[in-house]
């Protein structure tokens, strides 16, 4: 059975990043949890056993342009598809982390709070919540006037106010609402964004 979860449907940039992971009953690791509950060195570590005792894994993701043309939540129903497509190994079933299923050709089950019970999609919360961070590092090499190390794209105060003061990059959901205040203050329409 595989495994599935997905990292970043919240942020204000990046892609929205999908993992499917087929463990491996004979090679146990210890320690997987919802990707949420670990710290950064935690989820770093279980990231490289993951992937060294996995049976298989494989990262789906669905790009800005896609999050802004789609939705968030069909963007991340494509990457979740994209990432079980991507396995190498076809899994006889899929466990879903929600109460949504993508649409695959292979017996699917929804399982919320499924990060916190499910090992397996437990392993893809960390493959795809590090995978993203990741991205969003090598980002912020790119635009470091965002943030984007410290925050990994989400609607932080200091996010905010680095919207404010440089307006929106290529790499900023458009559609998504303090963004999208962005575009209307440059056409000179006055809103207001709360942080929530």
């Amino acid at each position: 059975m595989a495994g599935v979860d997905e990292a970043g449907r919240g942020p204000l940039a990046g892609p929205v990043v999908a993992a499917a992971v087929i463990l491996d009953d004979k090679k146990r690791i210890l320690g997987l949890a919802d990707s949420k509950v670990l710290s950064p060195l935690q989820r770093d570590r279980l990231y490289d056993k993951i992937r060294e005792k996995a049976l298989c894994c494989s990262v789906g993701m669905a790009s800005v342009e896609e999050i802004d043309d789609l939705n968030i939540f069909h963007a991340t129903m494509l990457a979740m598809k994209r990432a079980v497509e991507g396995l190498r190994l076809k899994p006889v079933k899929v466990l879903v982390d929600g109460n949504r299923l993508p649409k695959l050709d292979i017996l699917s089950e929804a399982i919320v709070d499924g990060d916190a019970k499910v090992r397996s999609i437990s392993a893809a919360s960390i493959i795809a919540k590090v995978t993203r961070d990741r991205m969003l590092v090598e980002l912020h090499e790119q635009f470091p006037q965002y943030g984007f190390a410290a925050h990994k794209g989400y609607s932080t105060p200091e996010h905010l106010e680095a919207l404010r003061v440089h307006g929106p990059c290529v790499h900023h959901r458009r559609h998504f609402a303090p963004v999208a205040a962005q575009f209307l203050l440059e056409e000179g329409v006055t809103v207001s964004v709360q942080v929530q």
